[in-house]
């Protein structure tokens, strides 16, 4: 029986599964494959920061929605990018 070193996270790349922004239940949008697990953990880093910023603009905000809103697809794309690193930090090695 032969034992694979599994790979290292800087080889590790999205798997492009998970969609997001469903339109009468269709997605609209999902994630690109084979984008380095790295750059896209950064990338929902940036993403979750700004729907931060933005809620804390939304809690000061009089009669407007739109950084509500902002910050809801900035998180919802947020979710599906760790979503699908997730994907790939759990599938299990074809034996």
């Amino acid at each position: 029986m032969t034992k694979t070193n599994p790979p290292e996270p800087s080889e590790l790349k999205t798997v492009g599964f998970t969609p997001f922004l469903y339109l009468s239940d269709q997605p609209l949008f999902h994630v690109c494959r084979d984008v380095p697990i790295t750059d896209a953990l950064a990338q929902a880093s940036d993403l979750l920061f700004l729907a931060k910023s933005l809620t804390v603009d939304a809690a000061y905000a009089q009669n407007s929605d739109r950084h509500a809103w902002a910050a809801h697809y900035l998180t919802t794309m947020s979710k599906a990018v760790i979503d699908d690193v997730v994907k790939v930090l759990t599938r299990r090695p074809i034996s």
